[in-house]
């Protein structure tokens, strides 16, 4: 593909050449660093690693409140019914084996014995229970879709669950993991304000690390739990979590040994090559995989100019995702299609419409909507809020910015922290452009149809339906891919679910995002698991026969 670039968007498209080349060899010596280290002795048992958690959780719940900071830790202090390995199969945690009946109108899991919270109760499946009644089903914006179909919660003894489903619902075990189903303890929680109770800050959980101080805008430390019922582990003694909101600071902190550890590509992208190729660091993507992220803008279809179906056409024909991968995110990135990423290969339906970079196209778009250049060259003006985890989210909105202008849309970027962030676009809706990512997890049921389903529309949850987008034929689609048994069924449905998405087109797919951790290279055994970011450090140990 040619293109061209006016100079308003030279700026920060120059040297594209030199910084794709930069990309491809960078993966290059990525593709190395992905493969397990091979490990010629045993783990040793000691030492406290420095991590950094960026920006500050807002609670170290991920039941209540899954958003990225929260989920970091809150993977090292609870556990999961199971855990993934890294071909995304689920694997024993809390539960030791379970079983999906042959109607597929039941799950049993069965739980391991002599599990005890922090605080010394004894994990059962009353706990199960309760949290499924009272959190999954009523709090959790993912899972109150994903475990709808529960009818009862059978307990015939304090290590058996059984979920009873009205319909099959083969999405369950593809969430119920620390992050995705996160169990709560039932004797703190039952008969309070589930939301407001003082544990989502102070949390007690089934994990191998224990909660012990938070120091607002500084640190928070977990210490080794001695009654981790997986005997042996963790090695670590603490794990520090720092909240370091420079990203240079972060890239510092990282060379300089005074950090160990960081997920979700913490530095800048133009650092990461020279970074990895310091002895005393290694850069891994592995552990991402049951996040299978994707990028996208979502246009508030409130908006008089964006309910109209060619401007938001326009919009899409006036950005170079290709350009967006390989330059903005420095090809820690793939140009996106649609909502189901290709990584949910079964899913995934590569016919879906396209938008191709058009400015011409989208221009022509924009004179049949209805919306002329005015004498300033100006059509009409847009607000642009980006999700605010970084420089690279706020790179993306620069350049959105400057590819709007080119088609004569004038677009002015607005800031904030998380919490302003979450209020503006999911709860007052005083949007127009949200650039966001969403994790599709490993089932579009779990995290894709979240951002379009009409039922979430007004709710004020974090995460879901910014667009406000409704349409009763994708709704019906999305009931439907609920309840079917058979999964070939469910791919064509979600096939059929692609397709009108991408045709009325509330959100616009950008990039499949690839992110990746900064680790020092004495830390062994950091990834085990495909949901490793949002999982346990149980396994992680520091070799001390290698210095960083």
């Amino acid at each position: 593909m040619t293109t061209s670039h006016t100079p308003s968007t030279r700026p920060l498209l120059r040297s594209r050449g030199a910084r794709a080349l930069m990309a491809a060899g960078l993966l290059a010596l990525l593709g190395g660093a992905a493969q397990a280290d091979a490990q010629t002795a045993a783990p040793q048992r000691g030492g406290t690693l420095t991590a950094i958690v960026q920006p500050e959780p807002v609670a170290l719940s991920a039941a209540i409140n899954f958003a990225l900071p929260n989920s970091v830790l809150a993977g090292n202090i609870f556990d999961g019914l199971v855990d993934y390995d890294l071909d995304l199969n689920p694997k024993p945690s809390l539960a030791e084996r379970w079983e999906v009946a042959p109607d597929g109108l039941s799950i049993t899991f069965f739980l391991r014995k002599g599990v005890t919270w922090h605080d010394g109760h004894p994990f059962t499946a009353a706990d199960v229970k309760w949290t499924l009644e009272n959190v999954w089903k009523t709090i959790h914006p993912r899972n109150q879709a994903i475990f709808g179909r529960v009818t009862q919660v059978d307990t015939p003894d304090d290590h058996t669950v059984i979920l009873r489903l009205s319909e099959p619902s083969l999405a369950i075990l593809s969430a119920v993991n620390a992050n995705g189903a996160q169990v709560l303890p039932r004797h703190l929680y039952e008969g309070t304000d589930i939301v407001n109770n003082p544990h989502n800050l102070k949390p007690v959980g089934t994990g191998a690390f224990v909660f012990k101080e938070w120091v607002r805008g500084d640190h928070i430390i977990l210490e080794r739990n001695p009654n981790y019922w997986d005997v042996g582990k963790p090695y670590l003694d603490r794990i520090v979590f720092k909240v370091i909101p420079d990203a240079t600071a972060r890239a510092a902190a990282l060379e300089k040994g005074d950090v160990q550890y960081a997920v979700f590509s913490p530095v800048p992208l133009r650092d990461a090559e020279r970074l990895d190729k310091l002895p005393n660091l290694k850069i891994e993507t592995r552990g991402y995989e049951w996040l299978s992220p994707w990028m996208f803008l979502d246009l508030n279809l409130d908006n008089p100019y964006l309910k109209d179906v060619r401007v938001r056409r326009a919009i899409a024909h006036a950005i170079d995702r290709k350009a967006i991968a390989t330059i903005v995110w420095f090809g820690f990135a793939k140009p996106a299609i649609s909502p189901v990423p290709s990584t949910l290969a079964a899913f995934h339906d590569a016919t879906v419409p396209q938008y191709d970079f058009d400015p011409k196209k989208a221009e022509a778009l924009l004179d049949e909507a209805g919306f002329k250049r005015g004498a300033d060259g100006v059509r009409f003006a847009l607000h642009e809020d980006f999700l605010p985890y970084g420089d690279d989210y706020k790179r993306t909105g620069e350049y959105i910015k400057q590819a709007l202008k080119r088609v004569g849309i004038e677009v002015t970027i607005r800031s904030q922290d998380t919490a302003a962030y979450l209020k503006r676009i999911y709860g007052d809706r005083d949007f127009d452009i949200n650039g966001v990512w969403l994790a599709a997890f490993s089932d579009p049921q779990v995290g894709v149809t979240r951002a379009y389903s009409s039922e979430w529309i007004g709710k004020g949850t974090p995460w879901t339906n910014g667009s406000g987008y409704r349409n009763p034929t994708l709704d019906a689609l999305i009931t439907r891919a609920k309840v079917q048994a058979n999964q070939q069924d469910r791919i064509a449905t979600f096939k059929e679910f692609q397709q009108i998405v991408q045709t009325d087109l509330p959100s616009i797919p950008l990039a499949e995002l690839r992110f990746f951790t900064v680790h020092a290279a004495s830390l062994k055994d950091v990834v085990t698991t495909a949901d490793q970011v949002y999982g346990s450090l149980k396994n992680a140990w520091f070799d001390k026969n290698q210095t960083n």
